[in-house]
């Protein structure tokens, strides 16, 4: 089987989209996807990197939220740096400052509907928690335990 060319285009078509997600259908219907995606590699391949893809945006956007709270926080506890301006403008009649907090809030509502628009446009998270249930099963029985027990 070649891996540049799917075994039936037309299920391959529905499976290589970028959104397209097989976990909310009907067991049935998402028995023979996932057969093909066993005995596809192409679209296996395809459906891999566009999860992959997904999983860094929400990577990305996760870090950069992380990133301009803790740039909120060093601009707030170091004060000089928070009343710190950057920029300022003369619109009209109004004068308007942009400071280094005004920056790392503006930068923290940018990333946060980044992350809110990559978990509802794709099946990031439906992935992810797929990939945990997995490798919750292929973890030994101790162990499985053990987090059961953290956890309760």
């Amino acid at each position: 089987m070649q891996k540049d060319m799917c075994v039936d285009p037309t299920v391959g078509d529905i499976l290589s989209g970028w959104r397209y997600d097989i976990s909310g259908i009907h067991s049935e219907m998402r028995k023979d996807y996932e057969e093909h995606l066993r005995s596809c590699a192409y679209c296996h391949s395809r459906q891999r990197l566009h999860r992959t893809i997904d999983v860094l945006l929400i990577g990305v956007a996760t870090l950069s939220i992380a990133a301009f709270v803790l740039a909120l926080d060093v601009a707030h506890k170091v004060e000089p740096l928070g009343s710190w301006v950057l920029l300022h403008l003369q619109l009209r009649q109004m004068s308007v400052a942009v400071s280094v907090q005004l920056i790392a809030v503006l930068g923290l509502l940018v990333s946060m509907l980044a992350w809110i628009l990559v978990a509802i446009t794709t099946p990031a998270p439906t992935f992810l928690s797929e990939q945990a249930k997995a490798l919750q099963h292929r973890l030994p029985v101790e162990v499985r335990e053990r987090f059961a027990k953290h956890s309760a």
